[in-house]
């Protein structure tokens, strides 16, 4: 028996990196899971890797930031399963790395209209799904530790992260009463396929960074997933409106 047994939603940007880890531990832990992603390649390889495993799992192209593609995931879920138990809603994109007094209005512009409209587009059909449902639903969002502090050079990103938990928590309290319960992740440094290749060719400039961790090493991508599952899980029926950060200790020090 898996905690999410007979439970089925969605993981946005789940073509790879944290997304698919979350959407294969969803799978793992017996839920149906709606693979999504902007790309359709890597979201039916996700989907395929479900299925392989035993577990079951469709896939749908969308693009995170279209109200109506976040409209059209919540349909699919339905129209697959019958209902809609969980999201987990990673989609997401950084930002150039310069100063403020160089950052361009539409950096501010694409950044939002992925990391906060389209976070606020999948949050606000997903809670009308639960709400006609009329017993409850779980939402997890992923921010990251950069919403809970400061980050030189990474204006647009960090802003919008701190949006992302604003959206997160007035979520939380809006909808508390009717069993709907809505938290945040905040990843840390995580080894997702990019920085694994950067870890490999530049050995010594990853020891640099991860020896400002307090536990001395980047996150496996595995471990924001479970973090995600347990948010979204019965195990966590009295959390909501949380920012938990999975940075092995990293915003302890104010990095």
């Amino acid at each position: 028996m898996g905690i999410m047994d007979g439970k089925s939603g969605l993981v946005t940007a789940s073509g790879g990196g944290i997304g698919r880890a979350s959407a294969l531990a969803f799978a793992r832990a017996g839920a149906n899971v709606l693979v999504s992603d902007i790309d359709e390649a890597t979201a039916r390889e996700t989907a395929e890797l479900i299925r392989a495993a035993g577990g079951t799992a469709e896939s749908l192209v969308a693009d995170a930031s279209d109200e109506a593609a976040n409209l059209a995931l919540v349909q699919a879920v339905v129209a697959h399963w019958g209902r809609l138990d969980f999201a987990h809603n990673n989609a997401g994109i950084g930002s150039p790395n310069k100063p403020l007094t160089e950052q361009e209005g539409e950096d501010w512009e694409r950044i939002f209209r992925i990391n906060v409209f389209g976070m606020m587009y999948a949050v606000k059909h997903q809670l009308r799904q639960f709400l006609r449902q009329g017993d409850g639903g779980a939402i997890v969002n992923s921010a990251s530790t950069a919403g809970v502090s400061g980050s030189t050079g990474l204006s647009p990103y960090v802003s919008s992260k701190w949006a992302v938990l604003g959206l997160t928590k007035t979520a939380a309290a809006e909808v508390a009463a009717d069993g709907i319960r809505v938290n945040a992740i905040c990843p840390g440094a995580t080894l997702t396929d990019a920085l694994q290749g950067w870890k490999e060719s530049s050995p010594d400039a990853y020891e640099a960074v991860a020896s400002r961790i307090p536990m001395r090493r980047m996150a496996d991508a595995a471990e924001q997933a479970d973090a995600a599952v347990w948010l979204c899980s019965p195990q966590a029926s009295y959390v909501t409106g949380q920012a938990l950060a999975i940075d092995g200790g990293d915003t302890i020090l104010g990095h």
